[in-house]
């Protein structure tokens, strides 16, 4: 992975756009779920993003890194809240799992820097 993940999620964000504007219904539908996913009930926003980490390390999506380790950061995660869901995924998911789990650092740390350099 070299690029960097603020590059990924502004290039993902741009074909989701087009993907949107050419298949608006299914777009609105996933649009619906993530919303009433992510609705506070039993566990808060932070700790469902918290669990996104781990299961996008499991299923290996690039994006999905980039995308939750931001919404983690929006939702007041701390990097040592990330560390314990990132370990609980390398327990579960081994070796594969110790390499997506370095890349969802690298994404938390990445996208955590523009936020201190603001502060």
């Amino acid at each position: 992975m070299s690029q960097s993940y603020p590059e990924l999620i502004d290039d993902l964000n741009a074909a989701i756009a087009k993907l949107r504007a050419g298949a608006p219904e299914p777009m609105r539908g996933f649009s619906m779920l993530a919303r009433e996913a992510l609705k506070p009930g039993a566990l808060d926003v932070k700790t469902k993003e918290l669990v996104a980490m781990g299961i996008v390390i499991a299923t290996r999506c690039d994006g999905c890194i980039g995308f939750h380790a931001k919404a983690a950061i929006k939702a007041g995660a701390t990097r040592e809240e990330v560390l314990e869901t990132l370990s609980m995924a390398i327990y579960m998911g081994a070796g594969p799992s110790m390499i997506y789990a370095a890349e969802a650092l690298r994404a938390f740390d990445e996208l955590s820097a523009p936020q201190e350099a603001e502060a």
